[in-house]
């Protein structure tokens, strides 16, 4: 383990200089605005949309636009409170030495590596939705054959500067946003016109929200079985948070990102849905192919389905490449705290953390042998397993942002630059909305298995910290605040020499 810096009360210019060297510095800031802003509107377009949108329709029925509305205002606040300390503190590791700061290097342990867990199991969930969709063009190749292709093909990009990535996310972005406004716009075209959808038995209207069983067919526990999908489509926004280490200039750029998450969640999952189920009776979705390819199938347009198909590869592909980014950034802060291997913490000359890519396309090939084991159940599984791991993270993250924000108010620290809205009724209320969600997923017997893997990984995470952590990887980490002194108390010294100034300017006069 490589040893973590000591923690330390006061900053001191010395050792802000020290800890910028350790760690800032290491990674290249080659993340722009550009970048950082589609990666942001590109993070809510992915699997969780394209694939796994039917499924939580039929769980819930139409009342899941209202389980998306709340799922998002939760991610909201998560995103608030992690934007307000990747603002404060913008590290390379960002949650994960967060919780170290704040709550404990246990804890920072137990953050950084729940969310490889998560990533890790996203991106096997990923690659398996990358194999379907290839399946489409080449029903007759094995799926785990594109899978493979595709590990290795996104880890050597991953090799290459973070610029890199950064473009290759832009393009993969613009191409879902422009895709989903299309679908939207066709969508709104067919209702106000009357085109009969394609394979609909239905006409098209908002009737369809409330006419086929009513907006709640399945009642309140309907919606709340829907959050166990709905929850895991929103997986991985948190990777905005990580780019901090690694933006141009995080103070200007991360805000931005983050408010624009309410957008998103109207735009590109309610509104989408919205219209989608005013298209086609809810009971009818994904029971006809794609219900993304029938709206443009009503259009008119030929190509239709091949147009769509290379859409969703896009998302999928911007996802998996996501993935290995955020987990790789992850652990190279954990290796910086000794919470991992030092290995994990050298980089390329490109400024890339390589050995963490390497690791994260180890992992991956998990999901060939899976895909070719269990290739009709391991979505679902998956998709579980990653919920419950997305949720820990996000109640780290709120934990570590309440801490924080004590810290402030008892040290009489300056006032966050952004800070967290509806402070402190917000984020104790989004605390107690993913113990919800948690509870949940124990609650029915299709995602039960996510609380036994999760528990057993989370009893692992101790054991391991407690017998294989020593030394400064059991102390907290030390991170630099970059918030500006509080500007009265520069005003106030402005002042006070102003006065001097105008002083001796009169005593000069009056000689």
């Amino acid at each position: 383990m490589q040893p973590a810096p000591c923690p330390a009360r006061h900053h001191s210019p010395a050792g802000k200089q020290t800890a910028t060297a350790a760690v800032g510095s290491v990674l290249n800031r080659g993340l722009n605005v550009r970048h950082i802003r589609f990666m942001a509107l590109g993070s809510a377009i992915g699997t969780g949309l394209f694939y796994g949108s039917a499924s939580a329709i039929q769980k819930a029925g139409p009342a899941v636009l209202l389980a998306y509305i709340i799922g998002g205002a939760a991610v909201f606040m998560v995103m608030r409170a992690l934007g307000e300390m990747a603002v404060r503190h913008p590290v390379s590791g960002s949650f994960g030495q967060y919780a170290s700061r704040y709550l404990g290097p246990l804890a920072g342990f137990v953050t950084g590596w729940t969310y490889v867990f998560e990533m890790a199991i996203v991106a096997i969930a990923d690659v398996t939705a990358f194999s379907i969709y290839m399946g489409f063009w080449f029903p007759q190749v094995e799926r785990w054959v594109w899978i493979l292709a595709i590990i290795f093909f996104l880890a050597a990009l991953n090799l290459l500067s973070v610029k890199v990535f950064g473009e290759l996310e832009f393009w993969f972005s613009l191409i879902k946003v422009v895709a989903i406004i299309a679908m939207i716009a066709g969508g709104a075209a067919i209702i106000m016109f009357g085109f009969q959808a394609g394979g609909s038995t239905v006409a098209p209207g908002l009737g369809n929200l409330v006419e086929h069983g009513g907006f709640f067919p399945f009642g309140f526990e309907g919606l709340l079985a829907s959050f166990a999908v709905v929850m895991f489509a929103f997986g991985g926004i948190e990777t905005l948070g990580i780019t901090a280490g690694e933006a141009a200039n995080p103070k200007r750029v991360i805000p931005k990102a983050v408010n624009t998450v309410p957008v998103r969640v109207l735009l590109f999952y309610v509104l989408t849905l919205g219209v989608l189920m005013s298209l086609f009776p809810w009971d009818e979705i994904g029971s006809n192919g794609s219900p993304f390819v029938q709206i443009f199938s009503g259009l008119g347009i030929p190509a239709a389905p091949h147009i769509l198909n290379a859409v969703v590869i896009t998302a999928a592909l911007s996802a998996i490449n996501s993935d290995i980014f955020g987990a790789g950034r992850i652990l190279f802060g954990l290796s910086r705290q000794g919470h991992a291997p030092a290995a994990f913490g050298k980089v390329s000359r490109h400024g890339v953390p390589w050995m963490t890519v390497v690791m994260m396309a180890g992992i991956l090939l998990v999901g060939v042998v899976l895909n070719a084991i269990i290739p009709e159940n391991v979505f679902v599984l998956i998709a579980s397993i990653a919920t419950f791991a997305t949720v820990w993270v996000w109640v780290m993250i709120l934990a570590s942002h309440v801490a924080m924000k004590r810290e402030i108010a008892r040290t009489g620290l300056p006032a966050s630059e952004f800070p967290s809205p509806l402070w402190p009724a917000a984020s104790l209320l989004t605390i107690a909305f993913m113990a919800l969600v948690i509870a949940v997923l124990g609650a029915f017997e299709d995602t039960r298995i996510a609380l036994y893997v999760g528990g057993a990984w989370l009893a692992l995470l101790v054991l391991a910290y407690r017998l294989w952590v020593k030394g400064d990887g059991r102390r907290r980490a030390d991170l630099v605040d970059e918030t500006p002194p509080l500007p009265v108390v520069t005003a106030a010294r402005d002042t006070e020499s102003l006065d001097t100034e105008s002083l001796g300017t009169a005593v000069g006069n009056s000689h």
